[in-house]
């Protein structure tokens, strides 16, 4: 009927220790890690005024194409070179409808590495 001295009821482990520690390495995770570098692209826009002279120089991105001045070009940076006189001529980019702006990204990069510097962002 008495239970013997050495015959005890099971304790259930405490979880709180654990869960400490999970939420300690959550944190250390969080704080350690990179999610993605962030990179700034300055772009003007086309309201902040300005000069502008020469033959028109209107790039279109499209999602699949990029046209300069309404036509369909496959080099963008040999294409734009005729309608220049210098690096530092403004070029006009406006993105459609559809465009993601990675793309946009892309086309200005692209004409920043050639050594344009006045790329102007229109709606």
């Amino acid at each position: 009927m008495f239970l013997e001295p050495s015959v005890r009821p099971r304790r259930k482990p405490s979880l709180t220790p654990m869960i400490d520690v999970v939420f300690l390495l959550l944190v250390f995770f969080m704080l350690a890690s990179r999610f993605g570098t962030d990179a700034m692209l300055s772009l003007p826009l086309a309201a902040g005024g300005g000069v502008y002279s020469g033959p028109p120089r209107l790039i279109e991105v499209g999602s699949n194409d990029v046209k300069l001045n309404g036509i369909v070009v496959a080099d963008i940076v040999a294409s734009v070179a005729p309608l220049t006189e210098t690096m530092n001529d403004t070029l006009i980019l406006r993105g459609g409808a559809e465009t993601p702006l990675q793309r946009i990204v892309d086309v200005t990069q692209t004409l920043r590495s050639a050594g344009y510097t006045s790329v102007v962002l229109v709606e």
